[in-house]
């Protein structure tokens, strides 16, 4: 996915929300109201809905200040990051943008970053790390894969080091973690990578997954099938809308058709139903498209939808 590659490439060297388990009455048989059904969520988890700011990525590099404000004032509540580079955030002391995130009450939970095929020091780890820690985050994830390491040989190495990495992380109290798009599921050498490779090579009490379901249904896969064959592993989940059904698995990252998460096809009120069985502790809504030109209306719609046809 180019866009992503670039923003990588530049921030890197390298949503959400909280749900509540369970079947929520609505009282006289209606639906709740947007305020009610954040009111539910709340009193069932103590929390609220979040935001992977790699949906509004550009608005996020013009005026981070701005942007954080909009995301809140709309009932956003929690952030995923999306721009590390060189032990700063968005350009940011960790504590500068700490603060720009809580003075909209807002909380920090995880952070994407990534590391590359040729490895991490374990000096440039510590100081990831220790970043990531600063600003008081519980998760860091590993987003992509670069086209050109998509084989056995390389995921294979590069598993090594995440689980060194995730040693690292664990040693300051992070959950390193893997988010996936479609091409880890592509057969490969008679095996499926995600399966046989990534999950069996992976030092599950050092790397959780972050399943974006999304793409995961992109290649065919069902994520409460995921869940019950392996439950536990998957402590973070993506949450996007899926505007088409999946009529072939298909492996190569073509998003056109992401839509606000309650809209399209994708049916998450089984896949939330099944959160407990996951291990799921907070998911995350993203659209890698940025709401097709319009970020903040898909944001809108997605918080909307959340409280209004999913927690019901």
């Amino acid at each position: 996915m180019k866009d992503r590659r670039e923003f990588l490439r530049i921030s890197t060297a390298g949503a959400v929300g909280v749900l509540a388990l369970g079947t929520y009455a609505c009282g006289s048989g209606g639906k709740k109201s947007a305020e009610q059904a954040e009111a539910t969520v709340k009193a069932a988890t103590g929390m609220g809905v979040g935001l992977q700011l790699y949906t509004i990525r550009d608005a996020m590099a013009a005026d981070a200040a701005g942007s954080l404000k909009r995301i809140a004032d709309m009932g956003y509540k929690f952030v995923e990051m999306a721009s590390y580079s060189d032990g700063k955030f968005y350009g940011m002391a960790p504590k500068e943008f700490q603060k720009m995130v809580e003075d909209n009450g807002m909380k920090v939970v995880s952070s994407h970053t990534s590391v590359e095929a040729e490895g991490i020091t374990t000096a440039s780890a510590q100081k990831m790390a220790d970043a990531h820690a600063e600003i008081g985050i519980e998760y860091c994830v590993q987003p992509w894969i670069e086209e050109k390491d998509r084989n056995i040989e390389t995921y294979k190495r590069m598993i090594a080091e995440w689980n060194k990495v995730g040693e690292i992380m664990k040693n300051v109290g992070i959950q390193f973690g893997y988010h996936n798009h479609n091409f880890e599921f592509k057969p490969t050498d008679g095996m499926v990578p995600y399966y046989d490779v990534f999950l069996k090579e992976m030092d599950a009490d050092l790397i959780t997954m972050e399943l974006d379901c999304y793409w995961a249904m992109k290649a065919g896969q069902d994520p409460v099938e995921m869940f019950n064959k392996y439950p536990g592993r998957f402590q973070l989940l993506h949450f996007k809308g899926m505007g088409d059904e999946v009529v072939e698995p298909f492996y190569t990252v073509d998003k056109d058709d992401i839509v606000a998460v309650g809209a399209g096809v994708a049916d998450y009120k089984s896949i939330l139903d099944a959160s407990e069985t996951a291990g799921m502790k907070y998911f995350f809504v993203e659209d890698d498209n940025q709401g097709n030109g319009k970020p903040f209306e898909g944001v809108k719609a997605s918080i909307d939808n959340i409280q209004s046809k999913i927690f019901v």
